[in-house]
């Protein structure tokens, strides 16, 4: 578990923008308490249909090292098994991004590469239908040096493949993870493409043992990886897959902890035969394990048995409560673990890397979370009436009749050299009945647009100025020194008919601007994070009972909202400002932990913002300022984790409705 290739990788995980342009529907973290295990990666068309594509790896690079013929065709097959995960209607939808490495011109390395190509192509691809598009290769994977003593050395790569698998979807919904469903009555069900030959060669287990072993996987017989494809997609139409994972690095066993992880339940793994438990839990030939109802499981094998791989399927246990992992084998039980140790033994990795390279405090309060096992996860919870009135409607009730009068008043989404973030902006506010129009600074400078056209102005997220530090300040002297700039934002702040919102690097702005905004002189500056890293996440923000015309209604309630920043630091320039934006109803959000509780413990609050404040607002309500990205989730399917529940709207499309029907 915590080999590099099988642990927790959230240190680089959460340091990377995954939610930027706001058609992320899965990304790497799985379920409420946000676990990195999905298979494969979704994303949505537009902003309104449910369309989609999904992309998911596969490589098995260490069998190049016995075998590069096998580790081509498993790469394929990983790829594809983790791609099953998501909606793809048919595996000849499916292609292919092949990207080969190779040390040519080293003894055999020409000969393998030639040898692995071909049955990648003519063996499989052609076999199942799939196409190779596209590709690239990397044949130059030798390096050669004379150390101080006149040795010569060399280190040739093995022949390796990268296959990346994608495939348009026409709903994304579909997508399945290998978060397990807590409760009784559900089986684990294994699907073993290795047809019971467990070859160990190559594995995770044998490589921090340093066994150089075999023999390796392989892909034996396409047709089962066929039948395998199909098969799940006919489970998955008739809805009998409560949960799914592929079996990859590390094996059987890895892949049971990995679904416990992301459910934060226990299990109860049981064979009722005698096998090599070595070997069964830790091969890594293609596989999968499914979650499903234990009174549909007849039906279930009736799928597998139509599509002629029913002998491959086999139950081997079932999801419990509590933190208990068992695993008993003809009797006889031979592991007896708990879920949390294993878990923080999957994240220890994660744990040292980020206690080295970034705040360690930081670190260990992230890696202390997995011990409270009473930890809720994200929730909906505050929002039941939101789910019961919006059900299925794509529209609100409150603004449908400003729709067919025609009334869509201008507002403009603002952008400067880098920023990223203008297009979810303009599709959540067009949601809402505005009629968004793109303008860059560059156009108010030149006079091709102004301010006063606008019934409200909204600056996005992104890398303003290629993302150096404090770019957003950057922006906002851009305002305040150009006098035309700086006398038009006056203007327009103080129009008592207009409205402001700033998002992220926007917020960072507009907490610049605060001494042209009436009633911001208190707002705090927006810093580097404590963790001195960009910060990735989704977590809970409470709305706060306070002025802004986009909360109202909101008052009180959490609800999950993605945060992507380097510089969300809220820190505030005396501590009577704190309190001075307290007193008048100013702070708009707060971060909170996963119990409500606002809070300065990362990474619930992921930047060390004084006072868990996560936006402000000025005094009259007008100008909005916030750090988290509303416009990234205004619909629930653009969520990484959602509520089962409710239609199309997400909680946080009431914000923008609320500016609609404000300026009504």
């Amino acid at each position: 578990l915590r080999f590099p290739s099988v642990a927790d990788n959230s240190f680089l995980i959460t340091i990377s923008d995954r939610t930027v342009s706001g058609l992320i529907h899965r990304d790497p973290m799985v379920g409420p308490w946000q676990v990195p295990v999905a298979d494969a990666a979704v994303t949505l068309a537009g902003y309104r249909s449910y369309c989609g594509e999904a992309m998911a790896i596969g490589e098995r690079s260490p069998i190049a090292v016995i075998d590069p013929v096998a580790s081509a065709r498993m790469a394929v097959g990983e790829a594809l098994t983790n791609l099953r995960s998501a909606n793809v209607s048919a595996l000849g939808d499916v292609k292919l991004c092949a990207n080969w490495m190779a040390a040519t011109g080293t003894q055999g390395e020409s000969l393998g590469l030639y040898e692995a190509v071909r049955t990648v192509a003519m063996d499989m691809c052609l076999k199942l239908g799939i196409s190779i598009p596209v590709g690239k290769d990397s044949l130059s994977m030798s390096t050669r040096w004379q150390s101080d003593d006149g040795k010569a050395n060399q280190v040739d790569s093995p022949v390796s493949l990268i296959v990346t698998a994608f495939a348009r979807l026409h709903d994304v919904r579909g997508s399945m993870t290998p978060q397990l469903v807590d409760g009784d009555g559900t089986e684990l069900l294994l699907i073993d493409l290795g047809a019971g030959q467990n070859r160990m060669g190559m594995s995770v287990l044998h490589q921090t043992k340093g066994y150089v072993s075999q023999p390796v996987p392989d892909v034996d017989n396409v047709d089962l990886l066929e039948a395998f494809f199909d098969s799940i997609g006919e489970l998955r139409h008739r809805q009998l897959i409560l949960s799914y994972h592929d079996r990859s690095d590390g094996g059987l066993f890895t892949t049971l902890c990995e679904m416990a992880f992301a459910g934060r339940v226990g299990l109860s793994i049981e064979i009722d035969r005698c096998v090599d438990p070595v070997c069964y839990f830790f091969n890594e030939e293609l596989g999968a394990v499914i979650q499903v109802q234990s009174d549909e499981c007849i039906e279930v094998f009736e799928v597998f048995d139509e599509f002629g791989i029913g002998s491959l399927v086999s139950r081997i246990g079932q999801p419990i409560s509590g933190e208990a992992i068992e695993v008993i084998v003809a009797g006889h039980q031979i592991f007896s673990g708990s879920r949390v140790q294993l878990h923080r033994t999957w994240s220890e990795l994660t744990w040292k890397l980020q206690s080295l390279r970034d705040n360690a405090l930081q670190a260990q309060q992230e890696y202390d979370r997995i011990l409270d096992s009473a930890d809720p996860g994200l929730s909906f919870s505050d929002w039941d009436d939101w789910f019961e009135s919006t059900g299925g409607e794509t529209e609100s009730p409150i603004v449908a009749p400003l729709f067919v009068a025609g009334a869509r008043p201008k507002l403009a989404v603002l952008r400067e050299q880098g920023v990223n973030g203008q297009v979810e902006m303009a599709a959540a506010f067009d949601r809402a009945g505005f009629a968004t129009v793109d303008v860059v600074m560059t156009d108010l400078v030149n006079g091709d647009f102004s301010l006063s056209e606008f019934s409200g102005i909204a600056m996005g997220g992104g890398f303003s100025f290629g993302d150096v530090f404090g770019a957003g300040r950057g922006w906002a002297s851009m305002i305040l020194r150009n006098s035309r700039l700086r006398d038009m934002f006056e203007s327009y702040f103080a129009s008592q008919s207009t409205f402001a919102f700033g998002v992220c690097n926007g917020c960072q702005v507009m907490a610049a601007l605060h001494e042209i905004i009436p009633g911001a002189k208190c707002w705090p500056q927006f810093l580097r994070n404590q963790s001195q890293q960009f910060e990735s996440r989704l977590v809970m923000a409470q709305v706060v009972e306070g002025n802004s015309i986009l909360t109202q209604g909101m008052h009180g309630k959490s609800v999950p909202v993605v945060v992507a920043h380097g510089e969300g630091n809220a820190q505030f320039r005396s501590s009577s400002d704190y309190l001075e934006l307290t007193k008048n109803n100013q702070i708009a959000f707060r971060y909170v932990d996963n119990y409500g509780r606002p809070t300065d413990d990362y990474p619930f609050n992921p930047n060390g913002s004084y006072g868990s404040v996560a936006g402000v607002t000025s005094i009259d309500g007008r100008v909005t300022a916030m750090m988290p990205h509303p416009e990234r989730v205004f619909r629930n399917v653009q969520y990484s984790w959602c509520d089962a529940r409710g239609g199309d709207d997400s909680p946080w499309m009431a914000l923008f409705r609320n500016a609609r029907q404000w300026l009504e």
